[in-house]
């Protein structure tokens, strides 16, 4: 007989890492989902970016169901067909001739950066291990990637940090020419930073560092965890940028829900993790790469991204109406369907506020810092959705800015 649990026991028995909302889900079906208490929300958080096709879809359930009958675990020790596949399936869509597969965008950055030193100081000596990353980024929580992450309150508090790694300002090529030297291994950026507020990177500005890069020997690793499969309109931003990385990091909307993640790079810097190098015990795993191979199979398609920058366009209208009544935002900025409310002067420091009102309002939202509400749905959800969650929405609005 399954326990009776409710939010309560989350204070009792979960480590307080966390402070999740009053409500608990315990069923989705496309954008929306259903609390303990039978209560519908409109989902524009996706699990933070994760939920790529929604809840339940289809395919992925019929991905996982059919492997579930087949085999769940083998080891590294071994290969399966599953891993194999979705390595094919990344390698043809992308600049990448190798993929290593792992559970997690943390995961995914660790690999990457690991690797990028490995290859440094098998090329370039043993001085050549720098890495530069950029404030207010966002690579993970392992403790390598919270370093090497431009936010010293997720790092603090733990000890030394790993050395060797610079913060500059996010696009800011003069600030990277004046940081970049032939100790450099890697440049780390995220093409939008999404916990540091959902801000673009400029063209310029990642062109700019891929031919720093070029000059200085550098490998330029593209953070993709967020940005990647689809959410801006391209499989991944690198698309959208003209810009070719040497390492790119997959997580979140990979697995669609399911928890997978991936570093991508190409044949000649791949061979430097040699056998026994890295390793993962879960990462390849069968049921995770069926399902991530079947989100690939509905998201790389015509149809589908191009879905995604009409409802960007959509999503974008509807919130410049509730500001062009309410004055709350100072700007909408992102790409695809991960979008930033930059909230104005008079509501700086409230993004939690207008979450939890909209929460109230039966419309999930994501907050990218203090200042900032996110939206980041699933990259298929219907009209009908938006529409009704962003009324929701409004009304949440309207309910913080008139307290």
């Amino acid at each position: 007989m399954s326990q009776t649990v409710n939010r309560a026991d989350f204070d009792q028995v979960m480590v307080p890492n966390y402070a999740p909302a009053d409500y608990i889900p315990v069923r989705g079906q496309g954008s929306r989902v259903w609390d303990q208490s039978g209560r519908e929300y409109v989902d524009f958080g996706g699990g933070i970016a994760v939920n790529a096709l929604g809840h339940a879809h289809p395919a992925l359930v019929k991905a996982l169901t059919e492997q579930a009958q087949k085999v769940w675990h083998v080891s590294n020790s071994l290969t399966n067909e599953p891993a194999l596949q979705l390595a094919h399936k990344l390698v043809d869509a992308t600049f990448a001739d190798r993929v290593f597969f792992c559970n997690s965008g943390a995961e995914a950055n660790e690999a990457a950066f690991k690797l990028a030193r490995r290859w440094a100081i098998e090329t370039g000596g043993a001085d050549k291990f720098e890495i530069i990353s950029t404030t207010n980024s966002f690579h993970g929580r392992t403790f390598f990637t919270v370093t090497v992450g431009g936010q010293p309150k997720y790092s603090d508090g733990f000890g030394p940090r790993p050395a060797g790694v610079t913060h500059i300002a996010y696009n800011d090529l003069d600030a990277l020419r004046a940081a970049i030297s032939d100790k450099t291994a890697a440049v780390v950026v995220e093409p939008i930073q999404g916990e540091g507020g959902v801000l673009p990177a400029s063209r310029e500005y990642l062109q700019g560092v891929r031919e720093l890069c070029n000059k200085h020997n550098a490998l330029m690793v593209l953070d993709e965890v967020q940005t990647g499969v689809g959410r801006t309109g391209s499989l991944y931003a690198y698309m959208e940028y003209g810009v070719t990385p040497d390492i790119l990091t997959s997580a979140k909307s990979l697995g669609g829900g399911f928890p997978i993640g991936a570093m991508l790079t190409t044949e000649a810097i791949a061979k430097h993790f040699a056998p026994g190098t890295h390793g993962s015990t879960y990462g390849g795993n069968p049921l995770a790469c069926a399902v991530a191979s079947a989100v690939l199979d509905v998201v790389n398609t015509p149809a589908t991204l191009a879905g995604v920058r009409t409802k960007h366009d959509k999503f974008l209208t509807k919130l410049d109406a509730i500001n062009a009544s309410t004055g709350v935002f100072e700007t909408v900025r992102g790409m695809g369907l991960l979008i930033g409310a930059v909230l104005a002067d008079k509501y700086k420091g409230r993004a939690k506020d207008f979450m939890t009102a909209a929460a109230k309002e039966g419309v999930i939202v994501l907050q990218a810092g203090p200042d900032v509400v996110r939206f980041a749905p699933s990259l298929i959800i219907e009209d009908a959705d938006i529409d009704e969650g962003m009324a929701r929405f409004e009304r949440a609005v309207r309910a913080v800015t008139s307290a």
